[in-house]
């Protein structure tokens, strides 16, 4: 079971109400998560995480570095860190071509970026159309996904993209001080 949606009922409720939106007179839950592609998956973080989405730029690689860690790149005087999360998420062909990006997220007070296949769009979710993630063994624990959203005839794997970043086997990013 994951912690973050206990049941179905107050899942919906407790894992949105952070986002609020108002339509009318009428306060509606809604979440926004920008869309893209691993492989033949399709995953969404929220979009308040990302600060830009640049085109592939090989980094610097650094020594001792895991796997999934592609190196560091200068942007405009910071150096970020760069993971490729088709290496992360043990993805069986990784291809760098034209659709390859980089999404740079901001997490606390770090500035990570994050290589995916594509990004597609930013969709908008209400708490009907995200569903509890099931108990799965996979490169993924159930702590860093939030929910299996559903769209038309899409699923996206909404994940908490700072839990993940901030976890011991990555120890990228420090929840922001108060």
């Amino acid at each position: 079971m994951n912690p973050l949606i206990p049941d179905q009922s107050t899942a919906r409720q407790d894992f949105v109400g952070a986002h609020l939106a108002t339509v009318g007179n009428n306060s509606t839950c809604v979440t926004q998560f920008l869309a893209f592609k691993l492989g033949r998956e399709e995953y969404g973080i929220d979009i308040l995480r990302v600060q830009e989405i640049r085109s592939f730029e090989a980094p610097t690689r650094m020594a001792n570095a895991p796997a999934y860690v592609s190196g560091v790149v200068n942007l405009r005087g910071e150096i970020v860190p760069i993971i490729d999360m088709r290496i992360k998420f043990n993805l069986q062909e990784v291809r760098f071509d034209s659709f390859t990006v980089v999404i740079v997220l901001n997490i606390g007070k770090q500035v990570i970026g994050m290589v995916v296949d594509g990004v597609s769009d930013v969709i908008t979710l209400t708490p009907e159309q995200m569903r509890p993630v099931p108990d799965l063994s996979s490169s993924i624990t159930g702590d860093h996904l939030l929910a299996i959203g559903s769209l038309d005839d899409r699923m996206l794997i909404l994940l908490d993209i700072e839990k993940l970043m901030g976890s011991a086997d990555m120890g990228l990013a420090c929840p922001e001080k108060q």
